[in-house]
C-alpha cells in the first residue's frame, strides 16, 4: 500500500530518523557529517592513489639511476 504522500512507510520512517539525528534528538552522524565523511574518504582514496604512483615513479627513477651508474 502506498500512502497519499507517495512513499512507503519505511521511507517515511527513514526520513523521520534522519531529521531526528540532524536536530540532535537521536544519536548518529548528521547529514553534513555524513557528507564530510564521504568527501574525506574520496580525498583519502585519491591521495593513496597519488602516493602509489609517486612510489612507483621513485622506484623507477632510482633503478634507472643505478643502471646508468653501472654502465658508466
Amino acid at each position: 500500500m502506498v500512502p497519499k504522500i507517495g512513499c512507503v512507510p519505511q521511507t517515511l520512517l527513514e526520513w523521520v530518523k534522519r531529521e531526528e539525528v540532524d536536530t540532535g534528538q537521536r544519536d548518529g552522524l548528521t547529514s553534513s557529517e555524513r557528507e564530510r565523511l564521504k568527501q574525506l574518504e574520496r580525498e583519502n582514496k585519491e591521495l593513496r592513489r597519488a602516493n602509489d604512483i609517486l612510489k612507483a615513479a621513485s622506484a623507477f627513477f632510482a633503478q634507472a639511476e643505478l643502471d646508468r651508474r653501472l654502465k658508466s
